[in-house]
């Protein structure tokens, strides 16, 4: 939908076939990231002929694309456009929103899978700037700012993603970009879940996957002029 807010969401996949998506798994970004940077590598074999000074770098290939993004989880209530749960505490006051957020993102991107022996297998969209199938590279958790209990309420992630292009990730991005399932709409008095995720896709069994990704704890009465994201998903999924 022009003119809205688009969050960068990330789709996991089982499988490098990149059709068995763990829509449990997916996780979108409470707020968007600060910054995100495209690397490019070229190898070159730069060795010179034999009892020649001079040098003529040969192309050998292309790496793989390197993605790395930035991005903040903040459980201070104080970030503008700020998009999840807060002040949801434990009984000793440790910040709910701040952890179930960083385990939501570390069991999308980082998390063994016994099937495979390795992590999961990863498409990343962020409006018509970033659609990246990837496996995770790297990752750096920094916890900046903590309550007078010594909890976390801020925590800064860096990740680094390495490209995965393959017939079998083109296909699964091409069903994902289907525009039909990507909206934002705002909450009209009366409006129900089940109902707006019918209208969208055709079918209400979605209806969780968007609570979860809207971070509503209430599936029935969602407050009027609140702003929902209804992400892609894949329709070909039967284990939704």
């Amino acid at each position: 939908m022009s003119g809205s807010l688009q969050k960068l969401v990330i789709h996991s996949f089982k499988d490098k076939d990149f059709k068995d998506e763990d829509t449990e798994s997916m996780f979108t970004a409470p707020i968007n990231p600060e910054s995100f940077t495209k690397n490019y590598k070229i190898e070159l074999d730069a060795r010179g002929a034999h009892g020649s000074s001079g040098r003529d770098p040969r192309f050998k290939a292309t790496g793989p694309e390197q993605l790395k993004l930035d991005f903040i989880l903040d459980g201070t209530g104080t970030m503008e456009g700020y998009f999840g749960a807060k002040d949801k505490k434990d009984k000793d006051g440790k910040d709910l929103s701040i952890d179930k957020a960083l385990k939501l993102f570390l069991k999308c991107v980082y998390d063994y899978n016994p099937t495979t022996h390795r992590p999961r297998f990863l498409i990343i969209f962020w409006g018509s700037e970033i659609k990246f199938p990837c496996v995770v590279q790297s990752l750096d958790i920094n916890h900046t700012l903590f309550d007078p209990k010594g909890f976390p309420i801020r925590v800064k992630i860096t990740a680094t993603f390495m490209g995965f292009e393959t017939p079998e990730s083109q296909v699964a991005l091409s069903r994902l970009s289907s525009p039909d399932l990507t909206h934002y709409k705002k909450v009209t008095a009366g409006d129900r879940l089940d109902l707006m995720t019918y209208k969208i896709y055709t079918d209400s069994k979605y209806f969780l996957q968007v609570a979860k990704a809207n971070n509503l704890v209430g599936l029935r009465n969602v407050k009027p002029n609140t702003n929902l994201f209804f992400p892609p998903f894949d329709k070909n999924e039967k284990n939704v």
